[in-house]
């Protein structure tokens, strides 16, 4: 029998689904649902942590930090999640909600913003700094020459946002990760971040004990680490680590670089990551040695930058084209006005900004918006947790290097450090066994890696490897410039079924159609090796063996030229108006077109 008993417990039960967890914990911040603002996996959903834009005048305007929760549909459901957030800061998080799914299947994923990220509301980009940055890289000037214009856009930007940038810092970037918790209603759960957001991620462990059953700092940046015044040291130690993998003068090499580029800048020309319009800039030595430490992120890149600083220090410039269109589209993607209050805020009053070499633009620009904005000083503090912390970092990485989390990972009562073989900056989007070993230390904290972190992905080009050029870059990017090569394959393969219909009378014919295919295997062989390892490898250079590959052209000249000339012979003793003693046309083309292709192959593509 249905009694109002029953119907009111079932009514209460409808409720409490329906509404935020919020809602069912008494005095847990707000939460507002609303439709994820990107692509995520089925079962998840976005809303807002509403919370005070600062905690110190809780009377005062809200912020709304935007978040995500995937509940796991795993049959062996762990009850506790995991808890990410991107670094920077500014960098956006959401986006890496079907990623992180993927990760950890069998556990809820929470993705959450910072505040005044991308999907927060206000959004605190700064499109007038980036402007600022981009006037500076159009002059041949220093940086540092040059901050009047950041100051002014610094101004700017800040006038256009109208919020208190007080409220955007590392100390209430933490609070939010244990207000959302609490909101949620999950009584513990596992803290992921990665660069800067490891310390936030830390501080939150640190105030929320209880709530805290593990944490994974991937790139670890240590509060007591002074990034800037680090900056410079930790970029050309990352470079002289490779050194070890064949180029003994690599270090040697990466100075001679800057200080010809400082002498005399190159000019790219890229587009602009705020307008997509040209843009041509011009890059001294500091601004290169910048764009290849934002480039020694990735583990792909990693590979080749032995070759390419000892190119770009021979004079080869055409090899910066593809570090300026990466470049460009990297200052888009971090909200600069978040960016900038945390680092005036936690970062940058504690560095003192060493004259060292080479002088990196960001710290440049950083500390002038900082002089413009003026905003206090956070109080130190070197958060420290006991719940077990898993730290993991790349072997080269030039931000957050192993020198400095290494020992702060051990100083940590339950800390761990793992080094991964031949990764940069951010292990989890970069080695299969890192995602494997923070897997599995989630689901056991004292398990060992189920991998080997000193098996790298990549293999680094060795000296005289690689030919450097731009062409096949270029032509990644449009298609005409393989036009000569599809127009040799095809004219050798007329040639081979046009010798091998008369193949006595046709032998050079043959020979010619033989060598243009031949040349066309190789080659293509040759590039799908590379293509097969790592593509990112075609970016500065091909593999030398095509300089030797290129000789089978000139035997299809030569045996091109030879038809002509016996075909010519043979037709002499025949009767005026006969076609044999004219040149075969098709012959004469096909002479052409590797003629064409040589001067293509040795003027544009080497």
């Amino acid at each position: 029998m249905i009694t109002p008993r029953i119907i009111l417990a079932v009514a209460t039960a409808l409720v409490a689904l329906a509404l935020p967890a919020s809602a069912l914990a008494e005095g847990a911040p707000a939460l507002e649902y609303h439709p994820c603002p990107v692509t995520v996996p089925e079962g998840t959903r976005c809303g807002y942590l509403v919370v005070p834009e600062r905690r110190d005048a809780p009377d005062g305007p809200v912020t709304r930090v935007g978040f995500a929760v995937h509940r796991s549909s795993a049959a062996d459901r762990e009850p506790d999640p995991v808890v990410y957030t991107s670094g920077g800061p500014g960098s956006a998080s959401i986006q890496l909600t079907g990623y992180l799914t993927q990760m950890f299947r069998e556990r809820d994923v929470v993705v959450l913003e910072q505040r005044g990220g991308r999907w927060s509301k206000p959004r605190l980009d700064c499109p007038e700094t980036v402007r600022a940055m981009l006037d500076t890289l159009e002059s041949p000037g220093q940086a540092a020459e040059e901050t009047g214009v950041i100051a002014a856009g610094a101004t700017a930007c800040r006038a256009r946002l109208g919020v208190d940038l007080r409220g955007y810092r590392t100390g209430e970037i933490a609070a939010d990760v244990v207000d959302l918790r609490r909101a949620l209603g999950y009584p513990r759960w596992n803290l992921f971040g990665v660069s800067y957001s490891t310390r936030s991620m830390l501080a939150a462990a640190a105030a929320d004990p209880g709530g805290t059953r593990s944490v994974v700092l991937d790139s670890f940046l240590p509060a007591q680490v002074n990034w800037y015044d680090d900056a410079t040291r930790d970029l050309t130690d990352s470079v002289a680590k490779l050194a070890g993998q064949g180029w003994p003068d690599l270090p040697a090499r990466f100075t001679a670089m800057v200080a010809a580029l400082n002498e005399r800048p190159a000019e790219v020309t890229t587009r602009d990551p705020l307008t997509d319009a040209p843009l041509t800039v011009r890059l001294n030595g500091d601004d290169v040695a910048t764009v290849i430490g934002e480039a020694m992120h990735s583990v792909e890149v990693i590979p080749i930058v032995p070759a390419l600083v000892d190119g770009l220090a021979a004079g080869h410039h055409e090899l910066l084209q593809p570090l300026a269109d990466a470049a460009g589209p990297g200052l888009a993607s971090h909200e600069f006005g978040l960016y900038h209050a945390v680092q005036c805020q936690d970062e940058v009053p504690y560095n003192a900004f060493a004259q060292a070499r080479p002088r990196l633009f960001t710290a440049v620009h950083d500390r002038a918006v900082c002089e413009a904005w003026k905003l206090p000083r956070s109080p130190a503090s070197a958060a420290v947790t006991r719940a077990p912390v898993l730290v993991v970092g790349g072997q080269y990485d030039p931000t957050t290097p192993s020198r400095t989390a290494r020992p702060a990972a051990e100083a940590l009562p339950k800390g761990r450090f793992v080094e991964f073989a031949g990764v940069g900056h951010a292990v989890f989007l970069s080695s299969r066994c890192g995602r494997e070993t923070i897997a599995a230390f989630l689901s056991d904290p004292a398990a060992a890696p189920p991998c080997d972190p000193a098996e790298a992905a990549y293999r680094v080009v060795r000296p005289g490897e690689l030919h450097l050029t731009a062409a096949p870059y270029r032509a990644q990017l449009t298609w005409w410039p393989l036009l000569p090569f599809a127009l040799l394959a095809i004219t050798a393969l007329v040639q081979l079924v046009a010798g091998l219909l008369r193949p006595r009378r046709r032998l050079p014919v043959l020979v010619a159609g033989l060598c243009g295919l031949a040349f066309t295997g190789l080659t293509a062989d040759a590039l799908y090796g590379v293509v097969a390892e790592n593509e990112t490898v075609l970016g500065v250079g091909v593999p030398s063996i095509l300089l030797w590959y290129g000789l089978l052209p000139w035997a299809c000249l030569a045996a091109t030229v030879t038809a002509v000339a016996r075909h010519r012979r043979t037709g002499a003793g025949e009767p005026a108006g006969k076609s044999t003693r004219a040149w075969p046309i098709t012959t004469l083309l096909a002479g052409v077109v590797y003629a064409g292709f040589l001067v293509w192959w040795y003027v544009y593509f080497l």
